[in-house]
């Protein structure tokens, strides 16, 4: 009834995100997704639904005139019909009969949101705000009225900024906020010659900051980018293609906080879906790679030995042949700062190559967030876990699984009748021949 009438018919992917909304959710859509369309009907429709007079509900831009060129227009056009409202060019507002009010703000002129209380806010673009402009303003303004208000971020990323930050926050299930993604391929929004024409006429790291929500898009030092990660989702490997060739088992298991346990299987040019552990214990991890195993077969299983002692002396107690990865350890080529390196960047050249990947979002993102320098010695060092939570981000622990199927060469063996392995007849991809 209040679609019909505001004259607002959300489509497919803007239905998913108005069900899944929490009182805090951060956005990330590609351009002409419809996101200010969704997040302004947001505020009218909870306007609408308030059963209190008196309400104010804003819209937050970096620039108020800015607010005025992207919102005002669709403000005015979707309450127009709604009876007792009525419009304020003067401070680009919207009353309600009720009383409420939606505003719109610009953070150049934060000092007049102080003091303020709100029952629901936007945020469009807060990467482009006064960075005080939400813990110091907004959100103490949230916690005046008894029922708590709500805030939605929504944006396009421009690097791994304050924006990054919220994303990443908004991911882990614990802290209770919405994180939604839409990148235009995993989207229909937009017909497929206008993508193509966008991507003609765009840089690489446009297209991939605009369209594919790329956050590592603007820097010039990621390691393994969003264009090659999705075009290795598209890929579909067959049976034939990979007959032959090693099959091996990554497991990266979690240090603390929010790491992940992660299995994951690859058999040359293809990798499959992941196996992703938010809490489990180390008996209970060794469980399900000993299944794994019994199941699928593989010529090894490398593990992390950073956390997973308990797994691997498990396993092994078990019966099970497995080898410890050390991350910090040496390389085999010398070009590299230490393993982790090494093993990342055998996996950016698999890619290069043809890999496939499953088409999860979570892998996807962990693969484009380790950046790269070269150390004293020149030699190629991967940013690591702790440093990338320092700036915000969360641990690529999907990546790691991956990166631990390149730890060393590996040479398929023929699986004799009572599952002895008999012979080596294919040595697996090596990035170094």
């Amino acid at each position: 009834m209040i679609k019909q009438k505001l004259g607002y018919t959300p489509h497919k992917y803007q239905d998913e995100i108005h069900q899944n909304l929490q009182r805090f959710s951060v956005l990330v859509c590609h351009r002409r997704f419809g996101k200010t369309y969704l997040a302004i009907n947001a505020l009218i429709d909870a306007a609408l639904r308030s059963k209190k007079k008196n309400e104010r509900y804003g819209y937050v831009a970096p620039y108020q005139k800015q607010a005025r060129q992207v919102a005002w227009d669709y403000l005015k056009r979707f309450t127009v019909n709604i009876p007792g409202t009525k419009a304020s060019e003067s401070d680009s507002s919207i009353d309600f009969a009720d009383g409420s009010r939606i505003r719109l703000y610009g953070s150049d002129n934060g000092e007049s949101m102080r003091g303020l209380f709100f029952d629901g806010v936007v945020m469009d673009e807060i990467a482009d705000m006064r960075p005080e402009t939400w813990p110091e303003i907004i959100r103490p303004a949230l916690t005046d009225r008894k029922h708590k208000g709500w805030c939605l971020f929504i944006g396009t990323p421009k690097g791994l900024n304050q924006f990054y930050d919220l994303y990443q926050y908004a991911q882990n299930p614990k802290n209770k906020w919405y994180a939604g993604m839409y990148r235009v391929d995993e989207t229909d929004v937009l017909e497929e010659e206008e993508v193509k024409m966008a991507r003609a006429t765009m840089t690489e790291n446009q297209y991939r900051r605009e369209f594919l929500c790329d956050f590592s898009a603007s820097m010039d030092n990621a390691l393994i980018t969003i264009d090659k990660v999705t075009d290795a989702a598209a890929i579909k490997r067959t049976e034939g293609e990979i007959m032959g060739s090693a099959k091996i088992l990554g497991v990266d298991v979690a240090r603390f906080g929010d790491d992940r346990s992660v299995v994951i299987k690859r058999q040359g040019l293809a990798s499959y879906e992941p196996q992703v552990y938010d809490t489990i214990d180390n008996m209970t991890l060794a469980g399900m790679v000993a299944q794994t195993v019994n199941e699928w077969s593989p010529d090894a299983v490398f593990i992390d030995a950073g956390r997973g002692e308990g797994v691997i002396d498990r396993l092994r107690q078990l019966g099970y042949s497995v080898s410890e990865v050390n991350f910090g350890g040496k390389a085999l080529n010398p070009m590299y700062h230490n393993k982790r390196a090494e093993m990342w960047d055998s996996m950016k050249i698999w890619l290069d190559d043809g890999g496939s990947l499953p088409n999860n979002v979570d892998l996807k993102t962990d693969l484009c967030v380790p950046t790269y320098k070269f150390d004293s010695t020149n030699r190629i060092q991967l940013e690591s876990k702790d440093d990338i939570k320092k700036r915000g981000g969360r641990s690529p622990d999907l990546g790691d699984a991956l990166a631990l199927t390149f730890a060393y060469p590996v040479a398929a063996k023929k699986i004799g009748h009572f599952g002895f392995k008999e012979e080596a007849v294919l040595a697996d991809y090596d990035p170094f021949n």
